[in-house]
């Protein structure tokens, strides 16, 4: 006899808003079955320190931690702009790469610093996006997706965050600010990615329904 489908709890392991709103507006286009709960709900838990040398050890730390202190499934978003003609800076670094407590026109004007002499394929940019999910039971879910473009020499458009307003798209031809949530979801890094983890989701949950017969970590990527 077929049961009506319960709604499964799941914590966005940010805090950062501009996230927590693309990730929530697809997650529940793609996952209908899921009930997203921001990290506000939980004051309890402080700052994550994000140690990890890559997006994906960060997006691991911060998803492990929240899930084990929420008993619930967690969904981390790591993520940041690579530049290779800066070795890849601002890289994991990229929400600091002014200051420790840059906004996001510091951290945009300190890039136009660096780039100020770049020009052509020396402008070549992606942003990145590694997404964890991880269980009470301990299994998780990994993803990773670019986004490449060009960085501009001045910022344009006033919607989106970070380094949107830099951000050139190769195809449309416009800055991420510039976009609207549609068109930027379709294109970027972390809706590609989101949907890289929703043709998953379902493998994930099968595995964590199934975690009190099983120990330790089962990766899927």
């Amino acid at each position: 006899m077929d049961t009506p489908d319960k709604k499964i709890n799941v914590v966005l392991a940010s805090r950062n808003k501009g996230k927590i709103r693309e990730i929530d507006r697809v997650l529940k286009s793609v996952l209908p079955d899921i009930e997203v709960k921001s990290l506000d709900e939980y004051p309890e838990i402080g700052d994550i320190p994000e140690t990890g040398s890559t997006f994906e050890e960060n997006a691991l730390i911060k998803a492990r931690t929240v899930s084990r202190k929420t008993g619930l499934i967690a969904i981390a978003d790591d993520s940041g702009l690579a530049v290779p003609a800066l070795n890849g800076e601002p890289g994991v670094y990229s929400a600091r790469y002014a200051g420790e407590k840059a906004t996001d026109q510091e951290n945009n004007s300190r890039l136009l610093i660096e780039m100020k002499d770049f020009k052509g394929n020396e402008r070549r940019a992606a942003f990145v996006c590694a997404l964890a999910a991880v269980s009470p039971g301990g299994h998780r879910l990994l993803v990773r997706e670019e986004w490449e473009g060009m960085i501009a020499f001045e910022p344009r458009g006033d919607k989106g965050f970070g380094y949107d307003p830099l951000f050139i798209d190769p195809v449309l031809n416009l800055h991420g600010a510039e976009m609207s949530a549609e068109q930027k979801n379709a294109r970027s890094h972390r809706g590609k990615a989101l949907k890289k983890l929703a043709a998953l989701w379902e493998d994930f949950i099968d595995q964590q329904n199934n975690a009190s017969n099983q120990v330790g970590f089962t990766d899927l990527q």
